[in-house]
């Protein structure tokens, strides 16, 4: 027995420090660094990312004797189970009960996405490039790819030479720089999922660079393009953060992602104006937050979305099985997701259209304390907007310095030979107008560097706007006189220039570019080339003067629609605007009329915190007065035909079995046309056009029934899957440039195709005097026809009195004549 004991007590002796050596593994600050080894097409990879650390190799084998004795262990337990020193087995940590993470999600992000929509060009003697890029707050990368398109010229894939990456300061690897088909190479990368955080940089240099540094004149020959179409892919997991109104937009919508975002809306399966008009000013203030990363809405009926998603409805209803909570005041509240709790839903309650107004204007307004779940709204005081007060429109009351236009990240200052253009965006009201022969004043001041190795002959600052080429200004004055005077010492350096800008040149979202193009001499040395001490700066006095031009335009104009979401963005808060939808409308037409709500949004920089919703075409009341008073932005298909007769009653477009055509003119319309000179409306071609095409969709626009001042535009699909299609059309910049007049369709097969079918009616603020003449100059063949029945009446009537007064001297001499005859008898 005693040996039996002591045999207990040698075995929980061996035993013990096996339980122990697990604990060093499981601290983190003791695990050795861990090294991640990547796997590419044609790479190279860098040292650092290739040798796994020779610390991982014990753990790995120590790992196998940690478990068998274990075995052993439990085995022993009930020998040893007297000895109370002897410590337990822990089980093994598990998440399963309080779940963190949600199924990996494939996603995918281009350079052209990050901003480089024309990739990152190496050339000359910039042997260095990059981007940065963000990704969501929310999610934890798990894998990674990168996948490169790199085109070289024909003379640098001869040099042999290589491309090395780094993210965030860490290598990736090399790519050879070599020949290829077309001379473009494709490779891919895998990328250690630890190195993708929030915050990212992803840069590039050329491993010849010594080689080429003092080579002269690379420009078109040496050259290394990582095109637009280079991509990550990625997977990651959804993290739970918590249900917090402080977080908003987040989790619905993170800024630092840069892909688009889509966000659905549940409504209850009873439609209201009131719940479309909260959840068109909350889609449009996302549209502001989204910007150029854009941002698409799905619209459920009696349906919980299966991600984030927003509920909206009255309290006690029932959506999707969720039943909102009953208060007699406008609630915010973000719950679980009771599909999947990682994912979050924000319910937007209030009994009547001013409650849901004011929960909806609340929650744009943001500033929420600190972990609030729920909150009630008070009454709130939402403004009214005024004519042209968009935010994100340029002004025209005074010159606007374009330092004001600059984003707040940016600085008018360049660094360096070879940089990256100076972008300076802008936006602008798309009914800007100005006289024929009249400009816009462009104002640029700028000063290059003082280095006696910069070539002041060649040197040059290029000025375009929207990819239009506007100028090359000079280091130096140009001029006779200005080049002697220089010779001999003087001063003769151009800092400021002003630009005359045609008025066509400035559309509704505007680009200006100013590249600072410094060309060393042939003589200067190597060292100098890569010099980025040196600056050139735009300075502060450079403006843009728009303050005499008169905002007034032709309507109905399609493309000032698409690009401004005009003319219902002159009150940018569509204080003026009626919202029509079918009287019970689709999902598809709710999702379309929020999309359009939210490109409203980005394109000023102001919800639309005072827009009126209408289901169906009314027949009386306050909604008829409604119509009769605004403009009219409209949703809707063919399949809903008797919402579309009414729509269409006394417009230039006729309804037939589920096809939509064009009204011949009557004789009288012919008359007017040709009278106010108006020879170029398409009515048969677009008649001809929307018969020969079964499935198309696209943009009607024509003077409102309601009210001839005002203006109507549809949104027209021949079927909701067709309706579905607008948001991708509208984000190619092709169809944009394509949607033009009054009648634009959208077909799979032909793209865009836009015709003018009713004549245009003048809108906007002009003064009396220049009405007139506007007037005269726009109906030109009137005005001749006017003056040529004029000038005939007047001869016609010169004629009749020159010829009374003819016959009356006539008579009057010979009545003369006889009284002298009778005198002298």
């Amino acid at each position: 027995m005693k040996r039996l004991t002591t045999l207990a007590l040698l075995t929980g002796a061996l035993l013990a420090p096996v339980l122990h050596a697990e604990d060093p593994a499981a601290n983190a600050d003791d695990t050795p660094p861990l090294d991640f080894p990547l796997s590419a097409t044609a790479v190279t990879p860098a040292p650092a990312a290739t040798t796994p650390s020779p610390a991982t190799q014990p753990d790995a084998s120590a790992a196998q004797p940690a478990t068998a004795p274990q075995s052993d262990t439990s085995a022993a337990e009930p020998t040893a189970a007297p000895q109370p020193d002897t410590p337990p087995a822990m089980p093994p940590v598990t998440t399963t009960a309080a779940p963190v993470f949600t199924p990996s999600a494939q996603n995918s992000l281009s350079f052209a996405q990050m901003g480089s929509a024309q990739g990152i060009v190496l050339s000359g003697g910039q042997l260095q490039g990059g981007t940065n890029f963000t990704l969501a707050s929310d999610k934890v990368i798990t894998s990674a790819q990168l996948s490169l398109d790199v085109e070289v010229s024909p003379e640098m894939a001869a040099r042999n030479a290589t491309l090395q990456l780094q993210l965030n300061g860490q290598p990736l690897g090399t790519v050879p720089l070599s020949a290829a088909e077309n001379n473009i190479s494709h490779f891919e990368l895998d990328v250690p999922a630890a190195l993708m955080v929030s915050s990212n940089n992803l840069s590039f240099r050329i491993n010849d660079g010594d080689a080429q540094q003092c080579l002269r004149d690379l420009n078109d020959k040496f050259r290394v393009a990582i095109l637009p179409t280079s991509r990550f892919d990625f997977e990651g997991q959804q993290l739970d953060i918590g249900s917090d109104l402080s977080h908003f937009p987040k989790p619905f919508f993170d800024s630092q992602q840069m892909t688009e975002v889509n966000l659905a809306f549940s409504f209850p399966e009873k439609l209201t104006p009131d719940t479309v008009s909260a959840a068109a000013l909350i889609s449009s203030w996302m549209g502001m937050q989204a910007d150029y990363r854009g941002i698409s809405f799905t619209a459920l009926s009696n349906r919980l979305p299966e991600k984030h998603g927003i509920i909206i409805g009255h309290p006690g209803e029932i959506v999707g099985g969720l039943t909102l909570p009953q208060s007699d005041v406008p609630l915010l509240q973000i719950v679980d997701n009771p599909i999947n709790p990682v994912y979050k839903l924000l319910l937007v309650v209030g009994k009547d259209d001013t409650a849901l107004r004011a929960a909806a204007w609340r929650l744009a307004k943001g500033n929420f304390p600190g972990q609030t779940a729920r909150t009630d709204v008070e009454a709130q005081v939402i403004p009214t907007s005024k004519p042209y007060d968009a935010p994100r429109w340029i002004s025209t009351a005074r010159p606007i310095k374009l330092t004001e236009l600059i984003r707040q990240d940016q600085s008018t200052t360049v660094s360096g030979v070879w940089h990256a253009p100076l972008q300076v965006a802008f936006r602008a009201a798309p009914d800007l107008y100005l006289w024929d022969g009249e400009t816009i004043p462009l104002h640029i001041g700028y000063r290059f560097p003082s280095e006696n190795w910069i070539d002041e002959e060649k040197s040059r600052l290029s000025v375009t706007l929207n990819d239009t080429f506007l100028s090359n200004l000079p280091m130096n004055k140009q001029g006779f006189l200005e080049t002697l005077w220089r010779k001999a010492g003087g001063d003769a350096r151009q800092e400021k220039v002003t630009i005359p800008l045609e008025p066509y040149l400035i559309y509704g979202d505007n680009q200006l570019s100013l590249y600072f193009n410094v060309v060393p001499k042939d003589t200067a040395p190597c060292n100098v080339l890569l010099n980025n001490n040196i600056k050139s700066r735009l300075n502060e006095d450079s403006w843009i003067d728009l303050t005499h031009t008169q905002h007034f335009s032709m309507l109905p104009n399609l493309s000032y629609f698409v690009g401004a979401s005009f003319p219902f963005t002159r009150l940018a808060d569509y204080s003026q605007t009626v919202m029509l939808l079918p009287e019970t409308p689709s999902e598809t037409q709710v999702a379309t009329l929020l999309n359009l709500a939210a490109r409203s949004g980005n394109a000023t920089g102001m919800a639309l915190a005072n827009n009126r919703v209408v289901l169906g075409v009314p027949a009386g009341g306050t909604n008829l007065e409604y119509l009769r008073q605004r403009d009219v932005l409209a949703v809707g298909g063919l399949d809903q035909k008797a919402f579309i007769q009414g729509l269409l009653t006394q417009s230039p477009y006729i309804v037939g079995d589920n096809t939509l055509g064009v009204r011949a003119p009557t004789l009288w319309q012919k008359v007017q046309h040709w009278l106010l000179g108006d020879w170029s409306t398409d009515n048969i071609d677009a008649d001809r056009y929307f018969s020969s095409n079964d499935a198309w969709r696209g943009f009607i626009s024509y003077r409102s029934p309601w009210n001839q001042e005002r203006l109507v535009v549809a949104a027209v699909g021949s079927n909701d899957d067709q309706l579905a299609h607008l948001h991708d059309d509208l984000s190619s910049s092709r169809i944009n440039a394509g949607i033009r007049g009054d009648t634009s369709i959208i077909t799979d097969e032909n793209g865009v195709r836009s015709f003018r079918v009713s004549s245009q009616f003048p809108s906007g603020q002009m003064p009396g005097y220049m009405m007139a003449i506007w007037y005269a100059n726009q109906y030109s063949a009137l005005l001749a026809i006017v003056g040529l029945i004029a000038a005939s009446i007047l001869g016609l009537a010169l004629t009749a009195m020159f010829r009374r007064h003819a016959r009356k001297r006539l008579y009057s001499g010979s009545v003369d004549e006889k009284g002298d005859q009778n005198e002298k008898e």
